[in-house]
């Protein structure tokens, strides 16, 4: 091998390692801009619930992550509405559950054939 094929051969595998740690460092600040919101989200939840409401918002995420999820979302908003008194209840908890639920049911998709 020559040096010159060898120089082009190092400077390849130090771009390589290069690139690598960038993607690492990329995945890192992703990981920690993540662990953040969550941290913000949780807060607010601390907020806007009741221990009882956590709970109840705690086990349904266990059982449906993604409705949990959902319901999250949806309780921010309706607390940056206003459309509630603050912290929400156990009882209020259920209470919304129970319209979201009526909403879900009110989607059955029938089927007519001509």
């Amino acid at each position: 091998m020559s040096r010159d094929e060898e120089l082009e051969r190092l400077k390849a595998q130090r771009m390589a390692e290069l690139q690598a740690r960038q993607q690492q460092q990329g995945g890192a600040e992703q990981q920690r801009a993540a662990a953040e919101a969550e941290a913000q989200k949780q807060s607010l939840m601390r907020r806007l619930l009741t221990p009882e409401a956590r709970q109840r918002l705690a086990n349904i995420k266990m059982v449906r992550p993604e409705f949990g999820q959902q319901l999250e979302a949806e309780l921010i908003q309706i607390a940056q509405g206003g459309r509630v008194p603050l912290p929400i209840s156990d009882d209020q908890l259920k209470r919304l559950l129970a319209g979201i639920e009526g909403q879900q049911k009110k989607r059955d998709i029938s089927i007519r054939r001509v």
